[in-house]
């Protein structure tokens, strides 16, 4: 083909020229129209053709753009109205848990009417190998005072007050390394101590100590806090006997408390301000 155009070139282009020709005097004869104009039209029209259909192509392509902008404009505003659905939703979530955690709240203050709380969240948290604290948004504005005992909604004790500001307390937690609580088992009525230890506190887990000779402590049993001396109120659930053991020096025992409150997950806790002291 190639071939074919380089030889004979010269005479396709003599053939359409005159079909060309011979087009513009048929036109004119037609039409009435000069020979030259018509020469003009007949040569122009392909260029008038190919430039009419770019013509419609930039202005689909013009359309098309707009329409993806148009798009990515919507696209945009419901990706907005998304995250602002998923927003309520978290708030209305938060509140549900809120508000669950009040209703067992209401159950306590039932049950121990005797108490004074003051509900406060969770802001901070300090964990590391010598020490387990929180932080709370409460302080001396809430009557909130240091040794005042902080629970969650079900009335399982988290820790003590250690140190207070006017709208913030740190919480010595149940698992630290200076808690120390009077306890006794609920089954027994034995009296022993609840305490932190540094060897059980990554474990989440704490000490009962100074068990009695003849003891009869078992796996499961729950201890509370015994209230003796009218520091800490009675009855606050510390934790579940978990183990039995005995000391380096074969002796003495003592139990392994599992906590009943999960440290980790708490948002909202609740500080007793005030109690009845029970003789």
């Amino acid at each position: 083909m190639k071939r074919f155009f380089t030889k004979h070139g010269i005479i396709v282009l003599t053939v359409a020229v005159i079909i060309a020709v011979g087009l513009c005097i048929v036109s004119a004869m037609n039409s009435g129209t000069g020979f030259l104009y018509n020469a003009v039209g007949v040569v122009t029209s392909p260029f008038r053709a190919a430039g009419s259909a770019v013509s419609g192509w930039v202005s689909s392509a013009g359309d098309h753009f707009e329409s993806v902008e148009s798009l990515q404009k919507e696209n945009q505003e419901l990706r907005k109205k998304v995250a602002e659905l998923e927003k309520d939703l978290r708030s209305a979530e938060k509140a549900r848990e809120e508000n669950e955690r009040l209703r067992t709240l209401l159950n306590l203050r039932q049950q121990r009417e005797d108490f004074t709380f003051a509900s406060s969240h969770v802001v901070g948290r300090s964990t590391s190998n010598w020490e387990a604290e929180l932080t709370l948004d409460v302080g001396t504005d809430a009557d909130v005072a240091i040794g005042d005992c902080v629970v969650n909604e079900e009335g399982f004790l988290v820790g003590v007050i250690s140190e207070v500001g006017l709208n913030w307390a740190t919480v010595t937690t149940i698992l630290d390394p200076n808690s120390q609580l009077g306890a006794t088992v609920f089954r027994t009525g034995e009296t022993t101590v609840a305490l932190g230890d540094l060897g059980l506190m990554l474990d989440n887990r704490l000490k009962l100590s100074y068990l009695q000779g003849d003891s009869h402590l078992m796996n499961g049993d729950l201890v509370l806090t015994s209230g003796i001396g009218g520091y800490y109120p009675s009855g606050l659930v510390i934790g579940a006997v978990e183990e039995i053991r005995t000391d380096d020096n074969g002796l003495t025992r003592y139990g392994v408390l599992v906590p009943q409150v999960n440290l980790q997950q708490l948002k909202q806790v609740f500080v007793i301000t005030s109690f009845q002291v029970v003789q």
